[in-house]
């Protein structure tokens, strides 16, 4: 414990010393100059006498820390805190009274307390464009499949062809990008304005849509491509390009979170993310077809020709979204380097040794891989589930996965308002203990509807206490000259983890049956709480936050 005099003087005492009638803690005084810095490393003065300590306490030149003096009439101190505190006794002098700290320990807990919540972080200009943003490009990212199962089913599907082989090619479209783009787009977006980049990529991605009827109408009469009709291989390289820069516009946009987001409000900015996010899975998915069928009939209504008022909506809200994210202000420093071309694989690589030294941030990122994997198994999985279920066809598995969509609501709303106050290692244990029951639930009651529903619902409650935490973890931990690159790296890693469940889960169901799948994943998700937990608890930081989040 430090405290200076008014000669600039260290007082170094122990931080469990206490002034009594005991023998006195040794105190020694380093006189130091105007920067810090002691004049002479050799000058020490040892005070090791109860009567020297208090004459010097006593003097009017002694100033605590906390700018304070304490005169002769103020000596009674207590153990507490650390360190030493004024004893409540009344005084004449102008020590600080019990009186005087109250009004601004009130201060400073109303002050915390006003800071929970959503309504602080809705009061940011600035998040608030961000999330007006998101809200536009996301329901467009959901309904942008809805549109192209629409495009085939009135185009290019012929008589007793199956629509899955057209819908499997345009998921391939969109996955290969997401793959191949990920990691290289997160090292452009480090070097260039994240605002620019937000803006472009949905003016960009609106406009590729709003092209669609176009190129179509122009398409009509070329020859096949590998016996695939001329337009259908637009709408494959529509959608390549979609999500190209799809890649670009994610890593910049949880870059831009702790840009203009306030430390402290970190957790209630990310809550309010994933629960717009999972509400537009929702909504997208659910009245997706809906929402293009009434925009053709306004389309029809205007006086439009042609069935292409779908296409307006996806295109529309793409191009609101950019022009919405133009109110942004980032406040980012213009860095010489940022005009470089930029060295992709050097800085993957400077990237991969930042991951490999930050114990916290590749445990936080292993953690969010391993509940995505979870997620997309249980999306294959959930058309079994719906097998199984007397009353519900395979095709209605959507119905159990909205469950999920409304927990993870339900759980990012309560980490918005009260995760503030908990440790973010405990809420991912307790997270991952929780699905991990989800899904032994599942695995014993896969037969009984409502329970089916309650267990997804917990599933994703529970999950989102470790998806918000996580991510906030990253974006606090990450400086912003790296946040581009690893949420690029996240990103990449994400989409590839999440293919292999896609394609295995039901292959694993098929062989080992629907309990054994759902057992191992649990036992994954616990695996991953305890690497966290474990990971923080061993990691030596002298961050104070990154302590108290552990």
């Amino acid at each position: 414990m430090e405290w200076s005099d008014s000669d600039n003087k260290t007082i170094i005492m122990s931080t469990h010393a206490t002034l009594s009638q005991a023998k006195p803690k040794q105190v020694k005084v380093e006189p130091q100059n105007g920067n810090g810095k002691p004049k002479n490393g050799k000058e020490e003065t040892q005070m090791q006498t109860k009567g020297d300590l208090k004459n010097f306490l006593a003097s009017e030149s002694f100033i605590p820390a906390s700018g304070k003096s304490l005169n002769s009439q103020q000596q009674n101190v207590v153990p507490g805190n650390n360190g030493l505190i004024p004893s409540t006794s009344p005084s004449n002098g102008s020590a600080v009274t019990e009186a005087k700290v109250a009004p601004k320990t009130n201060e400073i807990e109303q002050e915390e307390e006003s800071s929970v919540g959503f309504i602080p972080v809705l009061k940011n200009r600035n998040f608030l464009a961000l999330w007006s943003g998101q809200v536009f490009s996301q329901l467009a990212d959901k309904v942008y499949l809805v549109l192209m199962i629409a495009l085939i089913d009135t185009q290019f599907q012929v008589g007793s062809q199956t629509i899955s082989t057209w819908v499997s090619a345009i998921m391939m479209a969109f996955t290969i990008p997401a793959m191949l783009f990920g990691s290289f787009a997160g090292v452009f977006v480090d070097r260039w304005s994240k605002r620019t980049v937000l803006v472009w990529t949905n003016l960009f991605r609106g406009f590729l849509v709003l092209s669609i009827p176009t190129l179509l109408w122009f398409s009509q009469d070329w020859i096949s491509l590998a016996s695939l009709p001329a337009g259908f291989c637009i709408l494959l390289v529509v959608t390549f390009l979609v999500s190209t820069l799809t890649q670009f516009f994610a890593p910049a946009e949880q870059a831009a979170i702790p840009m203009i987001v306030e430390r402290r409000h970190l957790l209630s900015a990310n809550s309010l993310y994933t629960t717009t996010m999972m509400a537009l899975v929702v909504i997208g998915f659910a009245v997706g077809e809906p929402l293009l069928a009434l925009a053709d009939s306004l389309w029809l209504n205007l006086g439009g020709e042609g069935n292409i008022g779908k296409e307006f909506l996806v295109g529309g809200s793409y191009a609101i979204a950019g022009l919405l994210l133009i109110l942004l202000k980032t406040h980012e420093k213009v860095n010489p380097q940022d005009h470089e071309a930029p060295h992709v694989l050097a800085d993957l690589r400077e990237a991969w040794r930042y991951l490999s030294h930050e114990k916290r941030v590749r445990s936080a990122l292993l953690q969010l891989i391993i509940l995505f994997s979870v997620f997309a198994a249980l999306s294959v999985l959930a058309v079994r589930l719906a097998e199984l279920i007397p009353g519900l066809k395979p095709s209605q598995f959507g119905f159990l996965m909205s469950a999920g969509g409304v927990g993870i609501g339900i759980g990012s709303a309560f980490l918005g308002n009260f995760g503030q106050r908990l440790s973010h290692t405990w809420l991912s244990l307790c997270g991952s203990l929780g699905v991990a029951a989800a899904l032994i639930g599942l695995a014993l009651l896969p037969h009984h509807l409502w329970l089916v529903l309650l267990l997804v619902m917990i599933l994703g409650t529970f999950g989102s206490l470790v998806a918000v935490p996580m991510q906030t973890t990253i974006q606090r931990e990450t400086p912003s000259e790296m946040r581009g690159k690893v949420f690029g790296l996240q990103n990449n890693a994400i989409n590839i983890a999440m293919s292999l469940p896609l394609a295995l889960a039901g292959v694993a169901e098929t062989f080992f049956g629907l309990n054994a799948v759902f057992l191992t994943l649990a036992a994954a998700a616990i695996a991953g709480g305890l690497f966290t937990w474990y990971s923080c608890n061993t990691s030596s930081h002298t961050n104070t936050q990154f302590n108290q989040d552990c």
